[in-house]
């Protein structure tokens, strides 16, 4: 018989922090930069591949970020953020936004979104979202973007992200 009642808590993971990590890798993602402005203004962004929909109608997309982010003030109180989708060639802009102590911005054409978020010249695809919910869930909080605007490139290739190395989309 089918016991319709839940275990308490989840069991003891079986496995380590690295092996976790590689086994996530074998999932290949697309290359997004989710970018917004500080309380202040300025520009913020980072490279993320914790991207995905939730909902059609509304119309919602998720993204994660580790609760030490130096930018999870910014975008947990900001009013909208853009989650760029990369193309296949902007590996460069994807390393430049996932690395610390620089100047994310430095040679980037972007034009302000909705709320003033940057939209990235080149990205495949845009998605101009209100901050719509957050989730605190382990280490990240997942945020909830209700999308305002979209826009993409017809036939454009993305950057993809598997095993540790980017990629370039190739059809089967």
């Amino acid at each position: 018989m089918l016991s319709n009642a839940s275990p308490e808590k989840a069991t003891p993971p079986n496995f380590s922090a690295a092996e976790f990590r590689s086994a996530l890798g074998m999932f290949a993602t697309g290359v997004t930069i989710v970018t917004a402005l500080s309380e202040t203004g300025t520009p913020i962004g980072l490279t993320a591949n914790s991207f995905n929909s939730v909902s059609m109608s509304p119309p919602l997309v998720l993204w994660s970020l580790a609760r030490s982010a130096g930018s999870m003030a910014a975008f947990s109180a900001g009013s909208h953020y853009a989650i760029n989708i990369l193309s296949a060639d902007q590996q460069d802009l994807a390393k430049q936004f996932a690395g610390k102590g620089l100047d994310r911005f430095a040679g980037v054409a972007f034009t302000p979104g909705a709320g003033g978020a940057p939209l990235l010249e080149g990205a495949v695809a845009r998605f101009e979202c209100f901050n719509r919910s957050r989730y605190e869930e382990g280490d990240h909080v997942i945020f909830v973007g209700e999308v305002e605007r979209c826009t993409y490139a017809q036939g454009a290739s993305p950057l993809l992200f598997h095993g540790g190395k980017f990629y370039a989309e190739h059809p089967l």
